[in-house]
This record gives C-alpha cells, structure tokens and sequence, in this order.
C-alpha cells in the first residue's frame, strides 16, 4: 500500500464525514456482536487504515456476526480514560503504547527503555520473540486479552520551537510534553529536562501556547497531528521506539465463540504487520515533506545519549525495577548490555 498525501486528506475528510471511522456493509440483520475499538490516532494514521480493512473483513468473515465500530483520535476520552474503559468493558478493543499501559502493567514498558534498540530489525525480532511474549504474559495477568502482534507507532524524535537537539546538554532545563509514563518523566528527568506528562489529545494546544518548549513523537504521528504547524526543530533523536498492543476486555473477549476469536484475531494480527511497512514507507518520505512545511532537521548520534543516561544512574533504577530477569531478556533482545 503506498500512502500518499492524497491518501492522508481523503481518508482524514471522509472519516469527519461520518464521526466514527467505520466501513462495513450494511447487514439487514443486525450483528450479534457490536464492539467498539477506540485509540489516540488520527484518522489519517496507517493504524487506522489497516484496523478499518480489518474490521470490514472480520464483519464479512463472520457472515455479519461481529461488528466492529472504530472510534479514532481520542474520540472516547483520553489513553487513560480508555484504559479504564477497557478494563471495565465500556469499550472492548484499544491499543495503548506500552509505555502508558505500564501505569497498570508495570513491565509492560520494558520495549521501550531509552536508546536499546538499534534499528528495527532489532525491534521485530525482540517483540516477535521472546521479549513480546514476555510483555504478553505480564499484560495478561492484568486481566485484559492482548493480540500476538504488536503494530508500530515508530521510534520518536523531539521537536522544539526553541532550537535543535545536538547533544544531552540541549536538553538540559528543556520543557518536553511526555505521555502519562514513569518511564518516559524518568529518562527526560535523567537528562535534566522539565518533563510534563499530558495526554496526547492536549498537545497541540500545549505547544501552542508555549505551556512546553517541545514535544516527542514519531514522525508519522508529527506529521498526521500537524505539529510542525507549532514547532520549527525536529532532532532525529531515535531515543525510544514505541508501539501499541491492541488489547480486549477479557469478558467481551471470551464471550465470542473460539470460532469467531480465531477470525479476530487472524485478522488484526495480519493487520498489524500491513501496518508496520506501512508507517516503515511512511517514515521514510515524511521527514522531507515536515522539512518543506517548514522544520529543520538534524541528526544525533545515541552513544552520547546512552552514556548521560548511564551516568545518571537511569539505566541502573530501571534494572531494579523491573528485576533481573525481565533485564535480562531485555539485554538478549537487543544483543547488548545497557546498564
């Protein structure tokens, strides 16, 4: 699927048209099973492409048995107001970054410990292995279903309307908006910035009105969300890759026949991987088109980063707590040690 700029407006004007980004033939019959999924994307996102056909083929699938309602951008509330929605049943399908799950599943946020992976082969081979199956296991015993397959959100880079990234001193006293993470108010804190955790629904007003200096996010999200409308600078910082587990409220999962869990299932995991070259092409002309709205680039190299963490003890506080054995697969994962 090549993803134009074409592609991002139609999709972002049709999903307006209709409220909640849905497709699906209308069935004289109505669905035995209505479920909602809800996450924090803009409609234009490829996650929202790829989960729209997704729906579409599990609704004809199941001869119109499961149907499935999309409800993009923070429509139902804020990440944390939806992961309690998830839990207790208010929707039944969300995708969270495990980063914010952490807040409920502490190790769940092990994926993305600053400056660990080196590229993305790295990243699909630790989290369709071993280190995915290990988050799996502890986001399971929270009580909530999570599919195989994790879909990409990218490895995030800062932005600012102050001046560029270069080094770990640059972040020194700097204003960043985070997400609702311990993990992500750790590192930022670690570099001697002022990190303020706000719910992604809320940033561009922040930036805008300067309440912070900057903000991190992958570039395809940078570009969907139209923050180069409020920032000048974009480092490419590769400080953290992030994704997000689609998860199901266990008792709306479990109330599917196996029969129907299995179509689900296959096709949000295939979904996912179509999504992950998706943002992958994405990725790779976004940064020339936030260039010519305006930002200026540049490129930092992680050993420095990597170092000042290691110095400020962060890599230490973070092996204490999620214990030797959590750091270990974490360190074979990435095929070197961090601490």
């Amino acid at each position: 699927m090549t993803i134009s700029r074409r592609t991002l407006l139609q999709a972002t004007a049709a999903a307006s048209a209709i409220g909640t980004f849905h497709i699906g033939r209308a069935n004289a019959q109505a669905a035995e099973f209505t479920y909602k999924y809800a996450n924090n994307l803009p409609v234009a996102h490829p996650m929202n492409t790829r989960a729209n056909e997704a729906v579409a083929k599990i609704k004809e699938e199941t001869k119109g048995r499961v149907d499935i309602q999309i409800f993009p951008n923070n429509q139902l509330g804020s990440d944390t107001d939806m992961l309690s929605q998830v839990r207790s049943g208010g929707v039944e399908f969300f995708t969270l970054s495990p980063l914010i799950l952490s807040t409920l599943v502490a190790n769940a946020s092990l994926s993305g410990i600053g400056f660990a992976f080196p590229n993305y082969d790295a990243v699909w081979k630790a989290m369709d292995g071993e280190l995915g199956a290990y988050v799996r296991g502890q986001i399971n015993k929270a009580n909530l279903v999570v599919m195989d397959k994790i879909w990409d959100n990218g490895f995030r880079q800062i932005t600012s309307s102050k001046g560029p990234i270069n080094t770990p001193d640059d972040l020194k006293g700097f204003k960043i908006r985070v997400p609702v993470s311990p993990l992500w108010t750790s590192m930022f804190t670690a570099f001697q910035s002022a990190p303020a955790s706000i719910n992604f629904a809320e940033v561009y007003t922040a930036l805008q009105t300067k309440i912070v200096d900057g903000q991190e996010n992958p570039l395809a999200i940078i570009s969907t969300a139209k923050l180069f409308e409020v920032q000048k600078y974009l480092s490419l910082t590769n400080h953290m890759w992030d994704g997000f587990w689609f998860l199901a409220n266990r008792r709306a999962w479990e109330k599917l026949p196996e029969d129907l869990r299995a179509i689900v299932a296959k096709n949000i995991n295939a979904a996912a991987l179509l999504e992950r070259d998706d943002v992958a092409k994405l990725n790779a002309n976004v940064q020339g088109e936030l260039v010519a709205k305006g930002m200026v680039a540049n490129e930092t190299k992680a050993d420095a980063f990597r170092e000042a963490l290691r110095k400020a003890g962060f890599y230490a506080e973070w092996k204490k707590k999620y214990g030797d054995e959590a750091w270990a697969i974490l360190e074979k994962a990435v095929g070197s040690s961090l601490s």
